[in-house]
């Protein structure tokens, strides 16, 4: 049964308390009314199981080493993210460095662009961290729009920011990555640092090769951009390792405005 806690933090959102259900986390108006009996049941039984309660000592084991069940431990990851995001209508999702500061001139642009979106009717989706996430997950909080988390679990990281109404900590990086993709209709890629370019390859290579529709994709910030854009027109494109129109599958620009434009396609 989901389980509610207060919010720490210094700085309080707007949302209240949070909702827990497994890995999936809730805030506002995405906690559900009710639970059914059928799930109290269910949790209750999978609890003794894992618990060992009702199972011969010899055939209690850790499952989770094993990769047959690890399996088993993926697909219920992939059910979770799409049965937490299946309603979540029409997104964009923002990617960037969690060292960015408040302070610095990217967290206020992407806490706008977080903003713009959910006034033109979009819910936001990011990384659940801090930096650039939080900002553009505080700027769609303030909005009064959906705020979503998509976290992965890590050592050394924060656990989701408290600006995300919904949100789910991962396990594993692919299948984070295909939440992103699956349910995001545009793309804003803010400067950042190796899992930001992981994100924003990956989309690129999505599209390059047709495994999904083409979205737009929006690079931020020129002036962080340029060198690796060259680098793609010319030493990449020049050698034939992508195509000449591969470098125009993404924009550029340095107006916040004009990239929430370009990613939700709107006029």
């Amino acid at each position: 049964m989901g389980k509610n806690t207060e919010n720490s933090s210094d700085m309080i959102p707007p949302w209240g308390t949070t909702y827990h259900r497994g890995s999936v986390v809730m805030r506002g108006s995405m906690i559900p009314q009710e639970s059914t009996t059928e799930t109290l049941l269910r949790n209750d039984r999978n609890q003794q199981i894992a618990a060992g309660v009702g199972v011969p000592a010899d055939r209690q084991w850790d499952w989770r080493s094993a990769d047959p069940w690890r399996a088993l431990r993926i697909q219920a990851e992939f059910v979770d993210g799409f049965d937490a995001l299946a309603e979540l209508g029409k997104a964009v999702s923002v990617f960037g460095s969690a060292r960015i500061q408040e302070d610095e001139p990217e967290y206020a642009a992407a806490r706008m662009m977080g903003a713009e979106l959910v006034k033109h009717g979009f819910a936001v989706i990011t990384g659940g961290g801090p930096g650039i996430m939080e900002a553009a997950n505080r700027g769609a909080a303030e909005a009064g729009g959906t705020s979503v988390g998509l976290g992965i679990e890590l050592p050394h990281e924060q656990g989701l920011n408290q600006w995300i109404n919904l949100g789910m900590q991962f396990r594993y990086f692919f299948v984070r990555k295909t939440m992103f993709m699956k349910y995001s209709s545009g793309i804003i890629v803010c400067p950042g640092g190796f899992g930001t370019m992981d994100e924003m390859f990956e989309a690129l290579t999505l599209v390059q090769t047709h495994k999904v529709a083409r979205v737009p994709v929006v690079l931020f910030g020129t002036e962080y951009w340029k060198g690796l854009v060259t680098w793609l027109q010319s030493t990449v494109t020049d050698r034939g390792l992508i195509s000449t129109i591969d470098p125009h599958l993404f924009a550029m620009t340095d107006d916040p405005l004009e990239a929430v434009r370009i990613a939700s396609g709107i006029e």
